[in-house]
């Protein structure tokens, strides 16, 4: 199989898979127990807890690990204070969009054709102190990264919490949480080729997390449930690997992207999004005139090539991509969007077959 859906889900990386095996056989205590068998889960997880750290600039006690980025998201939410807003981007994922903290409705701020979220939308917003705001740092869909540095410095000046969703960036750019401005940072292990079923959320030392899961002192008292020992040794392998090959990684994942956007241009009729400013190395989200995106997606299936036609998390309903929408894409255009998005295994020649049976089907 062709898979060009690495923005969904990543394989899992052998070395990952390696780190992993002991502690879903051998090593199987409960790291809460005091016996060796616990200890030994227990400082696994310290150990993994140092990995994510080092990936994204931080101190390890400022790492909660969670089930993934959803649970992320949603403990983030889960800090707006009672009484106050809560804003985000209108390109967010549904994971932070979907969410009603203190029964609350989010209000969303608008971007531009681009996607890129505007910086005079949210001043006009008047936020105040203790408001929440909520921008993802790369979107899911059209890879465009947002500048959010100089954005939450001025917010936060003003006491207004702030969160990004680097749920896609990691592993793929550079990610310092302190030089973003940040106060809370979501992360996913399985999108950067660790397991399914494990994330982190990152919290500035002075910030005080609440729970969202209660019941039991593991994560500090932050995150109750035995923790999932095996995933988190993944995770942290995972982030160790990306952290050593970030740049081998993006040069290749940027020459991928860059050939196929060349070969794309020659198709009539074909429309890439967000193709004018800065976006992860490895999306590439595009529109034919005239072809319905799911039916594309499911006749590349048939090829053995393993698109998306919208987030994973949104995806199947036929409606068009509410991020396409949201960035002022007519509605039949959005409907026909594809994504593909590379990863470190891929090659120039499944690019090249990709096109070719591109072209094919909508010669048909």
């Amino acid at each position: 199989m062709i898979y060009f859906d690495h923005n969904a889900t990543t394989p899992l990386d052998e070395a990952v898979f390696d780190a992993m095996l002991p502690f879903l056989k051998r090593f199987y205590g409960n790291p809460s127990s005091l016996y060796r068998l616990g200890r030994l889960s227990r400082t696994a997880i310290e150990t993994a807890r140092e990995q994510v750290a080092e990936l994204v600039g931080v101190h390890s006690s400022q790492v909660v690990f969670t089930s993934g980025g959803t649970e992320s998201n949603n403990l983030a939410l889960a800090q707006l204070a009672p009484g106050h807003r809560c804003v985000a981007s209108a390109i967010e994922h549904p994971s932070v969009l979907a969410v009603v903290p203190q029964n609350q409705p989010i209000t969303t701020v608008p971007v531009n054709t681009q996607g890129q979220v505007l910086d005079a939308a949210i001043d006009d917003l008047g936020l105040e102190a203790n408001d929440f705001i909520s921008i993802m740092r790369a979107n899911n869909e059209t890879g465009v990264v947002q500048d959010i540095a100089p954005v939450f410095a001025r917010l936060r000046e003003q006491g207004i919490v702030c969160h990004t969703d680097a749920v896609q960036a990691a592993g793929k750019i550079a990610l310092e949480f302190d030089a973003l401005n940040a106060q809370l940072m979501s992360l996913s292990s399985h999108k950067l080729y660790g397991p399914k079923g494990c994330g982190a959320l990152i919290a500035a030392r002075d910030f005080t997390l609440k729970p969202l899961l209660r019941g039991g002192s593991q994560e500090s008292g932050i995150r109750a449930g035995t923790e999932n020992v095996a995933a988190i040794v993944g995770f942290g392998k995972a982030c160790e690997l990306a952290r050593s090959e970030l740049e081998p990684r993006w040069q290749l994942l940027l020459q991928l992207r860059l050939h196929l956007e060349t070969e794309l241009k020659k198709l009539p009729g074909c429309v890439i999004f967000s193709e004018k400013v800065d976006r992860l190395p490895n999306t590439v989200q595009f529109s034919i005139a005239g072809v319905d995106g799911e039916m594309l997606q499911m006749q590349l299936d048939q090829k053995n090539i393993a698109v998306s036609s919208a987030s994973a998390c949104s995806s199947g309903g036929g409606e068009p991509s509410a991020v396409l929408l949201a960035m002022g894409v007519d509605e039949q255009t959005a409907k026909g969007a594809i994504r593909v998005s590379f990863g470190k295994a891929n090659t120039m020649q499944e690019i090249d077959t990709f096109i070719e049976n591109l072209k094919n089907i909508i010669r048909t």
